[in-house]
């Protein structure tokens, strides 16, 4: 009944099975036929097989099937200003399951199985993307606290970033009274250069977004003050993806604290 299909077109269709498999899977009971010892076994398989993919679709289908949140965002960023917060979310939000991906510049969604992106927006936005601006892009020099005396007095080594290689250049002249360093040195990646600020080798030239921890809690400070570049930090996503529940209070939750 189930298979809406006669006892002799089923009788039919095991002995073709039986027949392509080369195995023996019923033998005569009686008035009837029972399944072999192999019919058994792959009649279990089988079952085993389909109520898999059964559970699968159901999975894929539900609305409700709660997948993990790629958030992909750069790595300094990342490092100082999105992980120390990211707790405050897993506190808030428990049953939100948010993997992080750290990455920069241009994005392959798709490829990479991305769900949301925070980059700085210096290079071009596809037209399919939604865009969400985070906080315009100030930078200026941080340092130790022993170190303030010796920048105003152009006795600093300069620290900067390969990923924004010409920052001192065009931060130096926008402030001609600045004493210019005795040399550049650049380091990977931002948290890197902020780590040899704050181990005393010299003066930082910072996002504002990252170095906020180090200054807010006096790690570091910013004598200077930090300057806006022209440039934002903006929230990513593709038009068109699914807009779940959980992914609006990620996006909700990054907003607020960008702010």
């Amino acid at each position: 009944m189930e298979l809406a299909l006669t006892h002799g077109a089923i009788s039919r269709r095991v002995s073709k099975l039986a027949a392509d498999l080369k195995l023996q899977l019923l033998e005569p009971e009686g008035r009837g036929v029972r399944p072999t010892r192999d019919g058994e076994r792959l009649a279990l398989a089988t079952s085993d097989a389909l109520k898999g993919i059964s559970t699968a679709l159901a999975e894929i289908r539900s609305p409700l099937a709660a997948r993990p949140i790629v958030l992909s965002c750069e790595r300094s960023l990342a490092m100082c200003w999105l992980i120390p917060r990211l707790s405050d979310f897993q506190d808030r939000h428990p049953g939100i399951d948010v993997h992080l991906s750290t990455g920069g510049g241009p994005l392959d969604f798709e490829r990479e199985r991305i769900t949301l992106a925070i980059r700085r927006l210096d290079f071009p936005m596809d037209p399919d993307w939604t865009v969400t601006k985070l906080t315009a892009e100030a930078v200026g020099p941080v340092m130790r606290p022993d170190m303030v005396e010796r920048f105003k007095a152009g006795d600093y080594l300069a620290l900067g970033s390969r990923t924004r290689p010409e920052a001192w250049q065009k931060w130096l002249a926008t402030r001609p009274d600045t004493p210019a360093p005795h040399d550049i040195r650049l380091y990977d990646h931002h948290f890197l250069m902020l780590e040899a600020a704050a181990s005393g080798l010299g003066v930082a030239l910072s996002p504002q977004i990252i170095a906020t921890g180090d200054v807010t809690n006096g790690r570091l400070l910013a004598p200077a003050g930090f300057g806006v570049d022209g440039t934002s930090y903006g929230l990513i996503q593709p038009i068109g993806t699914e807009v779940t529940m959980h992914i609006e209070i990620l996006k909700s939750w990054i907003i607020q604290q960008a702010q």
